[in-house]
């Protein structure tokens, strides 16, 4: 693993052993960002299908894809509370780019928070993890508890 995959997979806070689904996939995903969580988890992506909790979802969007926010509510129901969603979305200036804007509110009606951002060549991604109720830090928004 190259120092940049390492450091890319540190940003995105995957570790070995952790379990990762891919959602999205097409021929314009990178492919050293799948390659980099799988050489650090030591663990191949789960494809969309697999109906296990995991520790992260890669998300890759594009502005055809549909309902982000659905696509959102889905991904967000498989990291539980603890996990996160790394949203990816093709850079400014390409075909099928989001506007931040969305991406936010989006994100906000799934019961999810921004928690960063990574630059991959022809990606922006967008880690965002579910938010906590007040009073109670370890129940999301997103699992319906009060």
């Amino acid at each position: 693993m190259t120092t940049a995959e390492r450091e890319l997979t540190e940003r995105l806070g995957l570790a070995t052993g952790q379990t990762v689904r891919e959602v999205g996939y097409g021929q314009d995903c990178d492919q050293e960002v799948r390659a980099a969580v799988e050489g650090v988890t030591g663990e191949e992506l789960l494809d969309a299908e697999t109906d296990v909790r995991v520790d992260a979802v890669l998300l890759w969007w594009r502005e055809e894809d549909g309902d982000l926010t659905d696509a959102l509510l889905d991904t967000a129901s498989a990291v539980g509370a603890a996990g996160r969603v790394w949203l990816f979305t093709p850079g400014q200036g390409r075909y099928g780019y989001v506007e931040p804007r969305e991406i936010g509110e989006a994100a906000r009606l799934a019961g999810l928070t921004g928690m960063g951002e990574v630059a991959v060549p022809d990606w922006t991604g967008t880690g965002l993890a579910p938010m906590r109720r007040p009073g109670n830090p370890l129940v999301s928004t997103v699992s319906g508890h009060t």
